[in-house]
């Protein structure tokens, strides 16, 4: 097994409970209004931010890939990884909440908690990019116009979804972050 083997089967773990819990988060909200409560809104907010969740814990996944052959097994990447993996599941658990019966509405969920998920997924990626601009052989990568374009407009994108107040607004953004992921995965 390879080192890289190795500390993706923690990375790789980490993530998929965040996706995992992404998916149930939506599943159980879906469920509690079909079953228990039709007055329950769900709206498009929170439902919007669950699928850029998961399309940047892809986004994630993927990256591990370009690291394959630079990284080994020590306390301090096992650390590491499980900060960076541990934040994300932090993210992802915010994204609907646990007790369904004490809300009915999932847009006012959003608002509560969209500042923090938001937050750590620019954290995430902000560490992301200093940890990039620190290898010598990605290093280059970062300034490619399209590379650098797409991250710096991921990054307003995600201070503009922390910064916005109206459901309208904060709808626009979180579809121009979808859009810019699915947009990324099509043409790059």
């Amino acid at each position: 097994m390879s080192d890289f083997e190795f500390l993706f089967a923690l990375y790789g773990l980490m993530l998929g409970l965040s996706v995992a819990e992404v998916l149930s988060g939506l599943a159980r909200s879906i469920e509690d209004r079909l079953h228990g409560r039709p007055e329950l809104r769900l709206g498009w907010l929170t439902p919007l931010l669950a699928v850029f969740v998961l399309l940047d814990l892809l986004s994630f996944w993927s990256a591990a890939w370009t690291l394959r052959s630079l990284v080994s097994v020590s306390g301090e990447s096992l650390m590491l990884v499980t900060a960076f993996a541990g934040a994300y599941y932090m993210a992802a658990r915010l994204v609907f909440p646990r007790d369904l019966d004490r809300i009915d509405d999932l847009d006012d969920h959003f608002f509560r908690v969209r500042r923090i998920v938001l937050g750590i997924l620019l954290g995430l990626l902000v560490v992301q990019m200093i940890y990039y601009a620190s290898i010598p052989s990605l290093a280059p990568r970062l300034l490619v116009p399209s590379s650098l374009g797409m991250t710096l407009l991921l990054a307003v994108l995600l201070v503009l979804g922390m910064a916005v107040r109206g459901r309208i607004a904060a709808t626009f953004v979180l579809a121009a972050l979808v859009t810019r992921y699915v947009a990324g995965y099509i043409i790059f």
